[in-house]
């Protein structure tokens, strides 16, 4: 993908079969975090809430990749798990046919937002 200046162009230049998915993280992220400012850093969109960004998300050429502050994940591991996602130090990745559950998105959110307060 090429360089990207905003959510939007990032969406539009995805694999048509992910757009829906990456939207759909989008929003969720803006609901669970609305007063974090839409950014991107490292060519993927993110959110951003003094100075630190909280989530980001990315479309691979096979996979989606959702990520947040590391405490986040270590947090929510056994939930993570029992949705049968694999889940690195700061990231998920998964097809975009299987998602993410839309609680555990937020969830996942709300604790990188407060691990960044910490």
């Amino acid at each position: 993908m090429a360089t990207i200046a905003d959510h939007d162009s990032y969406i539009a230049a995805a694999p048509e079969a992910f757009r829906p998915v990456l939207t759909h993280l989008r929003d969720l992220l803006s609901e669970a975090l609305p007063e974090a400012d839409e950014m991107t850093a490292y060519n993927m969109p993110g959110f951003r809430i003094h100075g630190t960004v909280v989530a980001s998300y990315a479309a691979f050429s096979k996979q989606i990749g959702l990520y947040f502050l590391a405490p986040a994940l270590s947090d929510h591991a056994a939930e993570i798990a029992a949705a049968g996602l694999r889940a690195s130090k700061t990231g998920i990745t998964f097809p975009p046919r299987k998602t993410i559950p839309d609680d555990l998105v937020t969830r996942l959110a709300q604790a990188s937002r407060k691990h960044a307060d910490d």
